[in-house]
């Protein structure tokens, strides 16, 4: 058995996991986990537990309220679906019976009707961090699964595997979803449960973020985004880097067309998060070229984290094509902190002016040219610009010599494209 297990390893880990030629912008939709958790009980909670109903009328929702004409086209199903046992016959994985009656495949079908795709969830151990099973080494049964039931996009968690055998065995269940010929976006947690996140310099349980860029679509690094601005603030914290040492920067220079890193989901229209801090994690996910996953009610968002989560300026900053992730360029005080981006059109760039303040009526920021790092096209420190105010959606002009400047209010951000004349 265990050279059995050893020439599997051997064989699977030859193929190069990711070749799909998926996810060449990040993926928007709507994830159920911040909002939704596990709720298993639909006789006291019938409208937010767990099943078949949930998705559909979210997936309603992106469909009927403006939402996948903006690009929001994924409904992820989380943790929690599954029957507590295998397939006593088969060995496959089985959803629950009384939550999910016309089966994964029945929501699926659902949600392909509405021109929307699926994705759902799981885990490399032996079982989800909800308990329920996992992969537990059934890669291509369980990647046969999940293409019989039209699945386009597979999230796997790592709470209950082995840390040190990720490099090998999330690459392992990669090359088993190429073997099915579906086209499913592979999103890992790999490098969330490796001690230094795949930074490490040498690398940790032989992880680098530049070997899970060969095997997952997208990949969490750090721990799980809850519904408060506190939050928000640690998962910034370790995405602030100086775009100066973007060539050095492993966690900058990985991201690109098909291989993103995810800081976890966008909770703007939760309870936790002022419009002004939704507005700050919103404009920076962009600048990060983070996947766009909605984890809010669509059934009852409020209009203005609606209009916010829509708008179509800030998205297209997320969606560029040119795929580079942004850091910060200029920092001022304990307060101020100035992000940028480059963009494909025209030697645009992407700018955010963040205020982390916490009193006051805001402050007067000021974006120089001279802030932008010499490796970036088209720009020195004398280059006149027009300002496009990406939030309001407003045009602001042409400025030259010193740059320009806009009122940040505390806890929030102006975000801009900028374009060379």
């Amino acid at each position: 058995m265990a050279l059995l297990v050893a020439v599997l390893v051997s064989v699977l880990c030859s193929v190069k996991a990711l070749d799909n030629g998926l996810a060449r912008t990040p993926p928007m939709g709507w994830l159920s986990w911040e909002r939704f958790r596990c709720e298993l009980d639909c006789t006291d909670y019938p409208d937010d537990c767990i099943n078949e109903q949930l998705y559909m009328q979210m997936a309603d929702r992106l469909a009927n309220d403006g939402w996948k004409d903006v690009g929001y086209t994924q409904v992820n199903i989380d943790d929690c679906w599954s029957a507590m046992q295998r397939d006593n016959v088969t060995n496959e994985l089985v959803p629950d019976p009384v939550r999910f009656p016309n089966g994964i495949i029945g929501v699926a079908k659902y949600v392909h009707s509405l021109g929307l795709k699926l994705g759902l969830y799981n885990d490399i151990g032996t079982k989800t961090c909800g308990g329920f099973p996992g992969i537990d080494g059934n890669y291509q049964l369980d990647a046969n699964t999940f293409a019989s039931w039209e699945i386009d996009m597979i999230k796997i968690d790592g709470c209950n595997g082995n840390v040190a055998d990720y490099y090998q065995t999330y690459p392992m269940f990669g090359a088993a979803l190429n073997k099915t010929g579906r086209p499913m976006i592979y999103s890992c947690s790999w490098p969330a449960y490796i001690s230094g996140h795949g930074e490490t310099v040498p690398p940790v349980d032989n992880t680098t973020l530049a070997e899970i860029a060969e095997s997952c679509n997208l990949w969490r690094n750090y721990y799980d985004v809850q519904d408060s601005w506190d939050s928000v603030e640690k998962i910034t914290s370790y995405w602030s880097r100086p775009y100066l040492n973007y060539s050095k920067d492993a966690l900058l220079n990985v991201a690109g067309p098909g291989q993103w890193n995810d800081p976890d989901m966008i909770i703007g229209g939760d309870n936790g998060l002022s419009l002004s801090e939704a507005t700050t994690q919103f404009a920076l996910w962009s600048i990060f070229a983070a996947p766009l996953l909605l984890s809010s009610d669509l059934r009852s968002i409020d209009p203005e984290f609606k209009a916010l989560l829509q708008n179509q300026d800030i998205i297209a900053v997320n969606q560029d094509p040119m795929g580079k992730q942004g850091g910060w360029i200029q920092k001022v005080g304990n307060s101020e902190t100035i992000w940028m981006r480059e963009l494909t059109d025209d030697n645009s760039i992407a700018v955010v002016l963040q205020n982390t303040a916490t009193a006051g009526f805001g402050v007067y920021m000021t974006f120089d040219p001279s802030y932008i790092p010499q490796f970036v096209r088209g720009w020195s420190s004398n280059t006149g610009f027009k300002v496009r105010n990406l939030v309001n959606q407003t045009d602001l002009g042409t400025f030259s010599g010193k740059g320009f400047k806009d009122l940040i209010q505390p806890s929030s951000v102006g975000m801009y494209k900028l374009t060379p004349v």
